[in-house]
């Protein structure tokens, strides 16, 4: 991504987005666009922001959920304060509803302001982005060309910097990670039955299990949330990690070298708002950098895929650091 890409990109900028994947991707796109020293980052305070955004100027929000229109109009006189109480060259957001907050808010400020849609959206914008491509004078940044048009422009994906490739010293499975991501609200409890019917969890597996709170008794070590250096080190100890497929969880396996099993979160099972998450599977196995599998769907031969094989980072950023 070059400067042309985004107006006022490397110049100050107001960086604004959620925690979890739109933190993960606003930092990698940051990372090519060129970083200003004065920017200032607001999003929620939660360990994966204070980690991945150590030593740079931040101001925290109040956490604001999916679609949560309540929280949305709380935090815009706050936005307000921020956008009116310096200059910035650039406002620049990848959502979620923290991004209808901001935005408008900078354009009527006359700061020239773009709002990226997540990797994940490969057939159209999101919620946010179909509310934001309202706003006259609102810049509009798709990562998946075959549906830019005269009001979305295209811009290179972040997925593009990595590729897979045989590892040089497969290992057998003996230890698994698996995270289900931690979106409030939400269980995952099919990708935890699917992965006991496999017969391979052990006294060596490690579960992040976020809201998915079991009465059962797993095997391994259980967590209901780890914190980066927790998850970090946990992904790098396993011969397999399973995921939810978040782009933020996506992300961090990658730039660790990581090629993982993604279980995909479907509505009708209750396990996500919508069945976005689909999107993001496909591409993972249409490029190689993962293998994805519906939830209840998770097996042995997934797994095994998986363990056989390493990931490439082209780009060589700092480690987007674990979702919390």
């Amino acid at each position: 991504m070059s400067h042309a890409d985004i107006p006022g990109a490397g110049a100050k900028s107001l960086l604004v987005c959620s925690t979890g994947g739109h933190l993960s991707e606003l930092v990698r796109l940051e990372s090519r666009m060129g970083a200003h020293p004065d920017s200032l980052w607001v999003t929620f305070d939660t360990p994966q922001s204070r980690q991945l955004l150590e030593g740079r100027r931040v101001h925290h929000l109040p956490y604001i959920g999916p679609r949560d229109l309540k929280e949305t109009v709380k935090a815009a006189p706050a936005l307000r304060r921020l956008v009116r109480g310096e200059r910035f060259d650039a406002a620049i957001s990848t959502g979620a509803a923290v991004a209808v907050a901001a935005l408008p808010t900078a354009v009527l400020s006359k700061v020239p302001s773009t709002y990226i849609e997540s990797v994940c959206r490969l057939r159209g914008p999101s919620a946010t982005g179909r509310l934001l491509q309202r706003v006259p004078g609102m810049h509009l940044r798709t990562q998946h060309g075959g549906w830019a048009d005269g009001r979305w422009k295209s811009c290179a994906s972040i997925l593009t910097d990595f590729r897979s490739e045989v590892s040089p010293e497969p290992r057998p499975i003996q230890s698994v990670f698996i995270t289900l991501g931690t979106i409030r609200g939400y269980r995952f409890d099919s990708v935890v039955d699917a992965f006991l019917a496999t017969g391979l969890a052990n006294e060596h597996t490690v579960w992040q299990l976020g809201d998915t709170k079991r009465t059962d008794a797993l095997p391994g070590r259980v967590f209901d949330y780890m914190s980066p250096s927790e998850f970090a080190l946990a992904a790098r100890e396993a011969d397999v990690v399973v995921t939810h497929a978040g782009v933020g969880t996506l992300l961090e396996m990658l730039g660790l070298g990581i090629y993982p099993v993604q279980a995909v979160r479907r509505a009708s099972r209750g396990e996500h708002i919508d069945d976005h998450q689909t999107q993001i599977a496909d591409l993972v196995n249409a490029t190689d950098i993962g293998i994805a599998v519906e939830g209840p769907a998770l097996s042995v031969a997934a797994l095994e895929h998986a363990a056989q094989r390493r990931i490439i980072d082209g780009l060589r950023v700092p480690r987007p650091s674990a979702l919390v």
